[in-house]
């Protein structure tokens, strides 16, 4: 069963000693499949995505998989506790080859909403780009 849900993210990254914080609170969709939790929203101009469709396949404290996709862009990042994937990165303005590495996954979510908390390395060609974190609350919504 899907559910009305009230989502805040605050994504932080680290790069070159520069921390960069953004913060959206949004209204989107929370359901189970497969013993996995699925966070949807649309992205805003906040993010710089505007137009865009975000899915956070969440499954426990070992994976996440973040999927956008949108007019002219798809993307899809892996992040795992203590490995490193290779996924493409669409900016919008083109396609990037990236490592991420899991560095933690903390998943407390059920049913009716709760709390996602990773960190983890981004690399362009094996150097380190960024160590970012991002926090995600999940509450339920009830539109009048």
């Amino acid at each position: 069963m899907k559910k009305d849900v009230m989502i805040t993210i605050k994504g932080t990254q680290l790069a070159d000693e520069e921390q960069d914080s953004v913060e959206l609170t949004t209204v989107g969709l929370l359901y189970r499949r497969n013993g996995a939790y699925y966070i949807c929203y649309d992205e805003s101009a906040a993010t710089g995505f505007e137009g865009a469709k975000t899915t956070l396949k969440v499954e426990g404290d070992h994976r996440v998989t973040m999927r956008r996709t949108g007019e002219n862009m798809r993307s899809q990042l892996i992040i795992e506790k203590g490995e490193r994937h290779q996924c493409f990165y669409d900016t919008g303005y083109g396609t990037l080859m990236l490592g991420i590495s899991g560095d933690e996954i903390i998943a407390r979510l059920n049913d009716n909403g709760g709390h996602l908390q990773v960190r983890y390395t981004l690399d362009v060609n094996t150097s380190t780009a960024s160590e970012n974190e991002l926090l995600v609350d999940v509450e339920e919504y009830y539109p009048s």
